[in-house]
C-alpha cells in the first residue's frame, strides 16, 4: 500500500514514533510518505490524496489539546480522508498510566479531536510518549517533575525517559495496515 503519515509534535516524541511507524511499514513493503502537519498545512489544497491506499494521523495532547496544524490538516482534506482507511494516534504520557479518569480524559479529547477532523479515523490509537527533559525549559521541566511525581515517578533532572511500547505500536501498526490492505 502507499500510506500518508502526517504528524504535529511539541518535543519531539511524536515525529520519532512516525519515523518508526513508517520504517516499519516499508519494511513490511508499503511505501511511505511522511509529512510534518506544520509544513503540509500548506501544501494541503495541493496535496492529491489519490495518490494514497491509507494514512497515519498523529499528534500529542498538551493541555488536553492536540497541536492545531494536524487539526487543520485533516480537516482542510476531509473529503479525501474520507475515502480511505486512517489510522490516528493520539500521543501522550497519560497513555502509559492505567488510571480510569486519565484514559476518560483521553478518550475525550480523541472525540473532540475527530470532531474538528470533521470525518472519523478507522481506528484511534492511545500510544505512551515520552518525558523530554531536554527540550524544556525551566518552567515546563518543573511542571512535568510535578506530574511525573504525583505518578510516583521520580526523574533525575535533565532525564529523558521514554514510555512508548514499540512491540505493542508494531502490533497495533500491522493489524490496522492489514484490514486497511483489506478494505481497499
Amino acid at each position: 500500500m502507499r500510506i500518508l503519515i502526517c504528524y504535529a509534535t511539541t518535543e519531539g516524541q511524536t515525529r520519532k514514533i512516525c519515523r518508526f511507524v513508517a520504517d516499519h511499514l516499508m519494511d513490511n513493503g508499503h511505501s511511505v510518505e511522511l509529512l510534518s502537519a506544520d509544513d503540509g498545512l500548506d501544501e494541503a489544497s495541493e496535496l492529491d490524496l489519490n495518490r494514497f491506499d491509507a494514512a497515519v494521523l498523529a499528534g500529542s495532547v498538551h493541555v488536553g489539546k492536540v497541536q492545531r496544524a494536524l487539526i487543520e490538516f485533516a480537516s482542510e482534506l476531509t473529503d479525501g480522508f474520507r475515502e480511505m482507511p486512517v489510522l490516528y494516534l493520539q500521543v501522550s504520557l497519560a497513555a502509559a498510566g492505567k488510571d480510569a479518569e486519565e484514559r476518560a480524559e483521553l478518550a475525550r479529547i480523541a472525540e473532540e479531536t475527530v470532531a474538528a477532523f470533521g470525518w472519523t479515523p478507522a481506528k484511534v490509537l492511545q500510544v505512551a510518549g515520552a518525558f523530554r527533559f531536554s527540550e524544556y525549559d525551566f518552567f515546563k521541566a518543573w511542571a512535568m517533575r510535578w506530574i511525573a511525581s504525583q505518578h510516583g515517578q521520580t526523574v533525575a533532572h535533565g532525564e529523558d525517559r521514554e514510555y512508548t511500547d514499540w512491540r505493542a505500536l508494531a502490533a497495533d501498526v500491522d493489524a490496522w495496515a492489514e484490514a486497511a490492505a483489506m478494505s481497499r
